[in-house]
């Protein structure tokens, strides 16, 4: 199965580098660069350790998914948490919830 599998990977990428060569030999820049991205693949950034040293072992770079979400979520709640309801309550608020319940009517005479 494995062995079917990296047949078909591979025919496939010769078919791209194929079509990559005729989009170049007729001058076609668009479907070459589309081509070229595909063969290029999606660049992600390394996962790296605590110490910013690059991890390539896969298993490893999922345990350290795991550390980092377990310390990102199990942090203590902020000690200002408070400050999010006065930001609700604040003047500006208030007063834009007061204009929600008038009158186009009135808005109009206080206008002019």
């Amino acid at each position: 199965m494995k062995k079917s599998i990296r047949d078909d990977k591979q025919k496939y990428v010769k078919k791209l580098a194929a079509t990559a060569e005729k989009a170049a030999s007729d001058g076609s820049m668009k479907q070459l660069d589309d081509t070229t991205k595909k063969l290029a693949g999606k660049y992600s950034k390394p996962v790296k350790d605590k110490e910013s040293r690059p991890i390539t072992e896969i298993q490893q770079q999922r345990n350290r998914w795991v550390e980092y979400f377990e310390e990102l979520l199990n942090r203590p709640a902020p000690l200002n948490s408070h400050t999010q309801t006065f930001l609700l309550m604040s003047p500006i608020n208030e007063r834009r919830n007061q204009d929600g319940h008038r009158t186009n009517q009135e808005r109009e005479s206080n206008r002019t």
